[in-house]
């Protein structure tokens, strides 16, 4: 049996397991972080977050002595970023004193991220440019009713969707989409419903995952999505309210930059003795 230090923490409902593996000495595989994120037998959450020094890191080739951010789904497959993640990493870095606020860089399979701590406690992540295009995919619920969808680049794939009820949505089951090969690594899917001008509400079905009380890269994707679906020709930067069942988020689209604001929260430390079989 192993015995690890983990914490808790959610971003907007969006929980994760955290990790601490300065030196890399965690053998963390797909079993070990199913395990960790279920709900019944193990800690529970939408992914894990890892913190690893970066020269642990293989394909990493920037600043050496920067935490990097090992995201794994709650399936255990590695996924590229994650919007709320990063901010209740650093979150985590800043209240075990691992870093120095109010800005924290960190290391990401989607590049180098700055995030910042707010003076209202809030903190702000730069995501990165988002990339809109109209593809042509079609994405098809459970019950069978089709959308159109737009292919939206955070770092990590997104399709949104845009409908007037979210309420009916059977997000129990993931949507499939076409053409299947637009997205060879699976894809974050989101819908979303205009309720004012710059403010949507959202669900997401997250690839590994499930349905999320909030996805961090899903609302930045929504709110792109939206820019364009509402014909919103106002010069950047702009701002949209996102509602999700976990909470409100801030999006902030500026020309090469997007900046994901909210809350991160860490809600529990202990000790977890996971099996050696996973």
């Amino acid at each position: 049996m192993r015995h690890w230090s983990f914490a808790k923490g959610h971003g907007t409902g969006n929980d994760f397991v955290v990790l601490l593996d300065r030196e890399d000495m965690l053998e963390v595989g797909e079993a070990e972080v199913r395990f960790l994120c279920n709900r019944h037998v193990g800690i529970g959450g939408d992914g894990l977050l890892r913190a690893v020094l970066a020269k642990h890191i293989v394909d990493w080739d920037g600043q050496p002595d920067l935490w990097f951010m090992d995201y794994r789904n709650a399936d255990g497959s590695i996924a590229e970023m994650c919007g709320n993640g990063i901010r209740v990493f650093v979150r985590f870095l800043l209240q075990h004193d691992l870093a120095t606020g109010p800005d924290v860089l960190v290391a990401t399979r989607a590049g180098l991220k700055d995030v910042k701590l707010l003076p209202d406690g809030r903190l702000r992540a730069a995501m990165g440019p988002v990339r809109v295009a109209d593809r042509g995919v079609r994405v098809c619920t459970a019950d069978g009713e089709e959308f159109a969808a737009l292919r939206v680049d955070v770092g990590n794939p997104h399709a949104v969707s845009f409908t007037d009820d979210l309420s009916h949505l059977p997000l129990h089951t993931g949507p499939s989409w076409s053409p299947l090969e637009e997205f060879p690594s699976g894809v974050n899917l989101e819908f979303a419903t205009v309720l004012g001008e710059r403010h949507v509400a959202l669900r997401v079905f997250e690839r590994g995952v499930g349905e999320t009380q909030s996805c961090g890269t899903g609302t930045v994707a929504a709110a792109a999505a939206a820019r364009l679906h509402t014909k919103d020709d106002q010069d950047p930067p702009v701002t949209y309210v996102v509602d999700g069942a976990g909470g409100r988020l801030h999006v902030e689209l500026a020309t090469d930059q997007s900046y994901l604001t909210g809350p991160a929260v860490l809600v529990a430390h202990g000790d977890v003795v996971v099996p050696e079989e996973g």
